[in-house]
């Protein structure tokens, strides 16, 4: 009898993270999305807040996010058009980069992202290839710049004449066993470095340790998270999903990862990067491409 009085209590838990993954809710979370573009055809970061004295503009980075996260979850914006004008607005031709508003000042980061956002809005990468290679080339500097610069170069399909020497300082932060990080950040870490290495084309020292390091840094919450932290959240999650699906893995337990996910949609239809956190335009795109992966055969 306590068997089964578990087995129901745990059911009844779970089951809210089952329906939050079904194709209503799905639909739910587009039409969450879809409300998010603004008239300027850009998308906010999340719902606006009447009470807040700083009204939520649209950006660059939350419209790259809502693009590929309503690709994901099946939908379609509500003026792609619109998204796209907005993208074009914010690349600056003088500096040859991208602000996350137009007019705004451009930075490496926002650069990497925007090359993203204009493949997601179906521009053409052709007017802006050049200029961002020389851009993100001679401003990526630390690992966190390395990192997106990477991710734009795989958007625009090119390696990048910097790719060399962004290896090597990769390389740098490698342990002899192939791993990244220490303690309960490894496997964030280890994530996140391997997949700079995969998009610059290089090679995965160890593959096994890198594998093993992930899939034991799994929380028993479902995610993973940053070190020192206790609890999961999403960005790390995406983070090592990321390694994991360029790896052609899969991680240790894929239900305990799908009711975490679960935990994180809030009843708006978006997700928060954590249980109890209020929905964004991020949350969603992690939560989106997560389960896009995990979906994949």
């Amino acid at each position: 009898m306590k068997r089964l009085a578990l087995a129901v209590l745990c059911l009844a838990v779970s089951a809210p993270c089952l329906r939050a993954q079904s194709a209503e809710d799905r639909k739910a979370t587009v039409a969450w999305l879809q409300a998010l573009q603004a008239d300027d055809g850009g998308f906010l970061p999340a719902t606006a807040n009447p009470a807040s004295t700083r009204p939520t503009k649209s950006s660059l980075r939350s419209t790259s996010s809502a693009l590929r996260a309503l690709k994901y979850f099946r939908g379609e914006p509500r003026d792609l058009k619109a998204a796209a004008a907005f993208v074009e607005k914010c690349f600056d031709r003088d500096a040859g980069a991208f602000a996350d508003r137009p007019g705004g000042k451009p930075d490496m980061p926002t650069t990497a992202v925007g090359v993203m956002a204009v493949v997601e809005a179906k521009l053409s990468a052709e007017p802006y290839a050049d200029a961002v290679l020389k851009y993100l080339g001679d401003n990526a500097k630390s690992f966190e710049d390395i990192r997106i610069a990477a991710a734009g170069l795989e958007a625009l399909g090119k390696k990048g004449p910097q790719a060399d020497a962004w290896l090597k300082e990769v390389a740098k932060l490698r342990h002899e066993d192939g791993t990244y990080g220490r303690g309960d950040g490894a496997a964030r870490d280890t994530g996140g470095a391997t997949v700079v290495v995969l998009r610059l084309g290089g090679e995965v020292p160890q593959r096994d340790n890198v594998v093993k390091a992930i899939k034991a840094g799994q929380r028993d919450d479902g995610g993973w998270g940053k070190a020192g932290e206790k609890a999961s959240e999403l960005e790390s999650s995406y983070r090592v999903m990321r390694c994991i699906h360029m790896l052609k893995e899969r991680p240790a337990d894929v239900g305990k990862l799908k009711a975490f996910i679960g935990r994180c949609r809030n009843r708006d239809g978006g997700y928060g990067t954590a249980p109890g956190q209020e929905s964004t335009v991020g949350g969603s795109y992690f939560a989106a491409t997560i389960l896009h992966w995990l979906d994949e055969k």
